[in-house]
């Protein structure tokens, strides 16, 4: 559902949310594709309808695509089963999060899983502070000895972490129980590695989980910036991306911004790591910094915003106002 990204995931769900104008799930579509993915299933729970509505031809990338609508929520490995039996898989599938960012090299993975004989294979990847994420450590040889959930991190045995990209065989379908809330990460993955099948490989691929208001920031900078191979964008003004529709004023000063379609920014604004989400307007002697405006608000005149800041849709910032910190700003 997003929450750590409310008040924007309120109107939309995490990955249709845009990154340099472009929806995050089409990211992860072109990366896919760049492997040679052919048909994707979308497991869908919350606001399904905005997928569906948003790729009516049921492409993306040139990718076919279909859905799987979760009744209720059956959680990270009750929704693959959900999603595999829906789609009726019988041979070796990929898994992927579609709000992790990276240009993760998936066809090396694919044979490293099938030269390992692997039942299921986790592609890592290292992190300052694996506390958030699931710890994976193995023998010499990629077989997974442990998989520790979120460990605090002065008791992480390894820095590598989980990166959400999993190679899995039809047999893994069997392990999870149906009609109920499973975890691959707390139940199913733990179970392969009991019974030695479960692999993992490491990469130092680029990998961003955007599921924060600094991550999705990074993320957006990252592209302005081409970190992220997988995303080149060429119609830049330094490191500003404006759409066609938008408006904005020569005494603007703006880096590392994207400038969605049909916003407004005026004069003598200040734009430092900011997102304008389609139809903000932001008035004159505005200052936002590491900041993420929503889709049609409307931040008033002399206005002080950030770091860091997240106006949800039709959000009226009075004139004048001054705010910092993790602030959430909705209707």
């Amino acid at each position: 559902m997003g929450t750590r990204l409310r008040p924007l995931t309120y109107e939309m769900p995490k990955q249709m949310l845009p990154l340099v104008g472009v929806p995050m799930i089409e990211c992860v579509f072109e990366m896919l594709a760049k492997h040679d993915v052919t048909e994707v299933v979308l497991s869908l729970g919350y606001l399904p309808d905005h997928f569906i509505k948003a790729y009516p031809d049921g492409s993306i990338a040139g990718v076919k695509i279909s859905y799987a609508v979760e009744p209720e929520p059956l959680d990270t490995a009750g929704a693959i089963r959900f999603a595999a039996e829906f789609a009726g898989i019988d041979d070796t599938f990929l898994v992927v999060n579609g709000d992790v960012l990276t240009d993760l090299d998936v066809t090396a993975l694919v044979e490293f899983h099938r030269a390992a004989g692997a039942e299921g294979t986790i592609a890592l990847h290292p992190v300052e502070d694996p506390s958030r994420y699931g710890v994976v450590v193995t023998d010499d040889h990629g077989r997974v000895s442990a998989f520790i959930e979120k460990p605090p991190r002065e008791e992480a045995p390894t820095n590598l972490i989980n990166a959400g990209t999993y190679v899995l065989e039809p047999s893994v379908l069997a392990r999870i129980d149906s009609g109920r809330k499973v975890s691959v990460e707390r139940e199913t993955f733990p179970a392969l590695a009991a019974d030695g099948t479960l692999y993992a490989m490491a990469d130092d691929a680029y990998w961003l989980d955007t599921g924060t208001p600094a991550t999705f920031l990074q993320a957006n900078v990252d592209v302005l910036n081409g970190r992220d191979s997988e995303r080149m964008v060429t119609d830049l003004v330094g490191t500003t991306w404006r759409h066609a529709t938008s408006r904005v004023a020569a005494s603007a000063q703006l880096d590392n911004a994207v400038v969605d379609r049909d916003c407004v920014v005026g004069e003598n604004v200040v734009l430092d790591k900011v997102v304008l989400m389609p139809g903000a307007v932001v008035h004159d002697n505005v200052q936002i910094r590491s900041s993420i405006i929503g889709p049609r608000a409307v931040i008033g005149a002399a206005a002080v915003l950030g770091p860091t800041c997240v106006v949800g849709a039709e959000v009226s910032v009075l004139e004048g106002s001054n705010y910092s910190g993790d602030v959430q700003l909705s209707v």
